[in-house]
């Protein structure tokens, strides 16, 4: 079946396609009796207007573009969510794509952004997308990273101290008695994952007896953790690390499987553990687990507003570059 078009509407109502126009974006032009004969011929021929149509032509499109890592990941759905509901208090919409990890997927939702021309980008990147921003900016399209801190001061950012976490994670191991530590995430190529790792190592300068061995992944899935975990099950005892932090708490809840599988390794007794973000998983887990919490909702809404700001060309406004401390949540997985 095809659509009414406008004018459709016109033809009916017996008037121009300009008055049409009119009656929908600015009625207090036209008579009540005008007014009254094109809303009988909207009814008649059930014409729906193409908002998104009529918003490209005059470069004001409600929308937001918002680019996750992982959308099967909490984290991600909570920091959404925190961006919504913000879009929403501002009468804006925010359409989410899923580049999973992919730098391929994450480069298609920025050309498909581009071409609906939103108003602007949030963006958790996989790898180096910064010349892709700056080609967006200079077709208007402003960009905030989330999730990711960058060098590059000419953008705005929101993200918890990922170097802060991963010391913090590994200091709680090491001071809960733990000698032989295993970081277990990847690819290192995601900015978050390196800096955990990095903020692993520097807490082990404090510590020259204890040991850290990198167990890379995939992706941060909870399959890959439970590869890893049942990796780390089938050796030997003696070689087995006696701590483990995930790089998030997908993983960790994998490696919390792989670990525990066929009555296996006992958790924290043998092998404690430790994820990061503190998703609603981590506290439902057959042993509760320790994670690195951070504010993914606020994260969510403080780059929507940062976004807007930047989009509405405000008076002053610089880009800024938010860092959250992160929390460290300590629940029975480290517990002995």
């Amino acid at each position: 079946m095809v659509s009414a078009s406008v004018k459709d509407v016109a033809a009916l109502a017996g008037v121009s396609v300009g008055t049409v126009s009119n009656v929908l974006n600015r009625p207090e032009k036209v008579s009540a009796e005008v007014t009254v004969r094109v809303q009988g011929a909207i009814d008649k021929l059930g014409f729906v207007r193409n908002d998104a149509a009529r918003q490209l032509r005059a470069g004001l499109s409600h929308s937001i573009g918002l680019v996750v890592l992982d959308a099967a990941n909490p984290f991600f759905t909570e920091l959404a969510r925190g961006a919504e509901d913000r879009a929403a208090a501002e009468h804006f919409t925010v359409l989410v794509g899923n580049s999973s990890e992919d730098a391929g997927r994450e480069a298609a939702y920025l050309d498909l952004f581009e071409q609906q021309r939103v108003r602007g980008v949030l963006i958790s990147p996989v790898g180096n997308v910064i010349p892709r921003l700056e080609q967006l900016r200079r077709r208007g399209i402003p960009t905030v990273l989330v999730d990711r801190q960058t060098e590059n001061l000419s953008f705005s950012s929101v993200a918890v101290d990922d170097l802060a976490g991963g010391e913090m994670a590994v200091a709680h191991l090491l001071s809960v008695g733990r000698q032989r530590i295993a970081f277990v995430g990847g690819p290192e190529n995601i900015r978050q994952v390196a800096d955990r790792l990095s903020g692993a190592r520097k807490a082990m300068e404090s510590a020259p007896r204890a040991s850290l061995e990198v167990i890379p992944t995939e992706s941060l899935t909870v399959l890959s953790g439970r590869a890893a975990g049942e990796a780390i099950r089938l050796r030997p005892a003696a070689e087995r690390p006696d701590a483990i932090f995930a790089a998030n708490d997908l993983l960790a809840v994998g490696v919390l499987q792989g670990l525990m599988l066929m009555g296996g390794v006992q958790v924290p007794e043998e092998i404690a553990l430790i994820g990061y973000d503190d998703i609603e998983f981590s506290a439902a887990a057959v042993v509760p687990l320790s994670s690195i919490r951070q504010p993914s909702a606020l994260i969510g809404s403080t780059a929507l507003e940062l976004l807007l700001r930047e989009a509405s060309q405000e008076s002053g406004f610089a880009p800024r570059q938010v860092v959250f401390p992160p929390e460290l949540v300590v629940r029975a997985s480290t517990q002995a």
